[in-house]
């Protein structure tokens, strides 16, 4: 039975045309070529026809644009577009918000400093501050979260990916700077678009080094 499991694992790994280098699906993109002789990003892996892994990082998949690697590994002539990078990043953080809002709608989400507050001083819960909410408010938070679990590192960081902006519209409610994402099923979906969208900006020096 273990051997029948190992070899099932196997086949699930992917290759990164680039790197070489194998793992998960989850730390891969796939592209594929569009009806237009285009590469498009295909990040829920269900265009048809052949497509190319590439490992989850801006820099690879830049890598990927300027060395022609696409035509190669699709074994015909396509077009990179230059934004590609761009593409692919708004695609991610697009997918990420709309695990927000759905976790927002199974009522896993709370904004507001005071009602955020509460929250984490009612269990656990992954904070979200946005990209330009004042640091002094983030930090008081921060704290007020690490006093409750005891000042550990091991819990997950506030994540800071987004704009308030994109929380207020994500959420449907004005002025969105702090929120808290409760635990359960529509926001550990959330918390894994974020860590895909992290990841790819981080670029692969920092995901070797993880």
């Amino acid at each position: 039975m273990a051997e029948r499991s190992g070899r099932k694992d196997r086949c699930r790994e992917r290759q990164c045309a680039v790197t070489r280098l194998r793992g998960n699906p989850e730390d891969f993109l796939r592209f594929a070529a569009g009806p237009d002789e285009v590469v498009v990003p295909d990040l829920k892996a269900c265009l048809p026809g052949r497509g190319v892994w590439i490992g989850c990082a801006h820099d690879i998949v830049a890598e990927a644009v300027s060395s022609g690697m696409f035509s190669r590994a699709l074994k015909r002539s396509v077009k990179a577009p230059e934004d590609l990078v761009r593409q692919v990043d708004r695609l991610l953080e697009r997918a990420a918000l709309q695990r927000l809002s759905l976790a927002n709608k199974a009522g896993l989400v709370i904004c507001g400093f005071d009602k955020v507050s509460q929250t984490i001083r009612a269990g656990e819960t992954t904070l979200l501050h946005a990209e330009d909410a004042a640091a002094d408010g983030c930090r008081k938070l921060d704290r007020l979260q690490a006093g409750i679990s005891g000042g550990s590192n091991e819990g997950p960081s506030a994540i800071r990916l987004f704009n308030a902006e994109q929380l207020s519209l994500a959420l449907g409610r004005p002025n969105v700077v702090h929120a808290a994402v409760k635990q359960g099923g529509p926001s550990r979906k959330f918390l894994e678009s974020v860590a895909r969208l992290a990841r790819f900006r981080a670029g692969s020096a920092i995901n070797a080094a993880a």
